[in-house]
């Protein structure tokens, strides 16, 4: 077993940074010489001397053999895989790797409606062949629930020779899927079961959370270590734990997607948070639990206030819940999730993750402090207090039939294109993808023809001033479809 306690590649940083040599590498900045006097001012020099490349101390990541490869090897023995392997472009390209990784220039490659738009970009690169599973809805709240394994067990007997399977657990709202029982329906079939776990890296560390994708049989997943740790914004990792996946192929793949100017501040903020969490992630993330916990203790005895919890569990393919994630309604007083994020930030100084028709989202992680849930709490108060009249006109929650898939995402991506007016949509197939939120489901992908009934579907949404995702022309007076 490795020694957690290490940090090999901040040492070799450290250690680089000791011989002061005369520089004439990129980048140009020089450590802080080069640097602007206003951004040195807002954060300080010492940050710039780790802004560094690939000398011969400090490894390469395209070809790792020493800091970065030990503290990758370091990264993988602590969420359980048999190598990982560190993302700077983020988990976008870490979900891209997977897809054309496993469809291997055209197989067929299961992916949830939900999927994140990565995804798409995997299939678009990749040249793969989607087939698209729709996640089971939770009318009550308006969110799209888990992937169950009869779903994916009825694909594969439509879809014999699907490669592989992408599911999305834990989502961003915090659902988590049955993944051993996908895990064991993928294997039976012979194909690997992908998981994007971008919102689980803290799952590991916690029996109050979901367990892990890969404690649970996933070939390989994808987390951005980012987002509910310590390490810097775009910093992810890839992990497999796996003979399925052939290594050499998935890291010809990673040259597609990844920078050849890595950086070193986000890999050794990377190594810094797999050090932390290795040396007191129960903590850590027991801490966060349990401030997320009696917050939703209170926000629930606010009238006309409601946090989603464990009760989700048993619903719409609801298998498990990440209890950090606060998932906030106020739609029995009349306040819209876009409204009530929005009069958090201006009038109570609270900055929510994110909002749909009906929720506002917070994540709690090991960095919040029992002072910021207070003034979240306090906030929902006095919302409450000065709003008790209104009513949420809802918005639809029945989505449409699949529409008709005539070309593969990449064939719509590079077919000769053009923007119609929206009217004039009906019949043609789609360019771009459209998904309402709530609930953050495609109703068209690339390559789908737009029927008559999702036409109308999102003419209703639109009308009702619902937010849509995807469409280049926000406002969808116009819409790219292939000529």
């Amino acid at each position: 077993m490795n020694d957690q306690n290490k940090t090999p590649l901040f040492d070799a940083i450290v250690e680089y940074n000791k011989r002061k040599p005369s520089y004439f590498r990129v980048p140009g900045h020089r450590y802080e010489k080069g640097i602007s006097p206003i951004l040195r001012e807002a954060v300080g020099d010492a940050i710039f001397s780790f802004d560094l490349t690939e000398t011969p101390l400090l490894d390469d990541l395209h070809h790792a053999s020493g800091a970065i490869m030990e503290a990758e090897q370091l990264a993988a023995e602590l969420w359980g895989a048999d190598y990982t392997h560190f993302l700077v472009n983020g988990s976008t390209s870490g979900n891209e790797v997977m897809i054309i990784t496993a469809t291997h220039g055209g197989g067929k490659v299961a992916i949830p409606r939900n999927a994140h738009k990565s995804a798409l970009m995997g299939l678009i690169l990749g040249g793969g062949n989607p087939v698209y599973i729709m996640p089971e809805l939770e009318r009550e709240w308006g969110l799209h629930g888990g992937i169950t394994p009869e779903a994916v067990e009825n694909m594969f007997q439509e879809n014999p020779d699907c490669k592989g399977v992408m599911v999305v657990s834990p989502t961003y709202y915090g659902i988590a899927s049955d993944i051993r029982g996908i895990a064991d329906v993928c294997h039976s079939h012979g194909a690997i079961l992908m998981v994007d776990e971008a919102h689980g890296a803290h799952c590991y560390f916690s029996e109050l959370l979901p367990k892990g994708a890969l404690e649970l049989g996933a070939d390989v997943c994808v987390q951005s270590i980012h987002k509910v740790t310590g390490s810097l914004t775009q910093s992810s990792m890839l992990h497999v734990k796996s003979d399925r996946i052939k290594k050499s192929r998935l890291e010809s793949n990673l040259t597609l997607v990844q920078s050849t100017s890595p950086s070193y501040l986000l890999m050794t903020s990377l190594d810094v948070a797999r050090h932390d969490i290795a040396k007191r992630g129960k903590e850590m993330i027991d801490r966060a639990a349990a401030l997320a916990m009696d917050a939703r203790d209170r926000i629930n005895a606010i009238p006309g206030m409601t946090c989603a919890g464990k009760e989700l569990i048993g619903r719409a393919g609801i298998f498990d819940y990440d209890i950090t994630k606060l998932v906030v309604s106020a739609d029995d007083i009349g306040i819209t999730g876009f409204d009530l994020k929005k009069m958090l930030f201006f009038e109570y100084n609270v900055d929510m993750e994110l909002a749909d028709h009906r929720n506002a989202l917070a994540i709690v992680t090991f960095a919040n402090e029992q002072e910021d849930l207070d003034r979240l709490v306090e906030a929902l108060e006095d919302i409450a207090e000065k709003n008790q009249d209104g009513t949420l006109l809802p918005l639809a929650r029945k989505l449409p039939s699949q529409p008709e898939y005539v070309l593969s995402p990449r064939e719509a991506y590079f077919s000769d294109r053009e923007r119609i007016p929206w009217m004039d949509a009906k019949g043609r197939i789609a360019a771009e993808m459209i998904a309402p939120y709530p609930p953050g489901i495609p109703v068209i992908y690339p390559g789908e023809r737009m029927s008559e009934e999702v036409w109308d579907f999102v003419e209703a949404f639109r009308q009702r001033n619902g937010h849509l995702h995807g469409p280049s022309d926000g406002k969808l007076s116009t819409f790219v479809v292939v000529r």
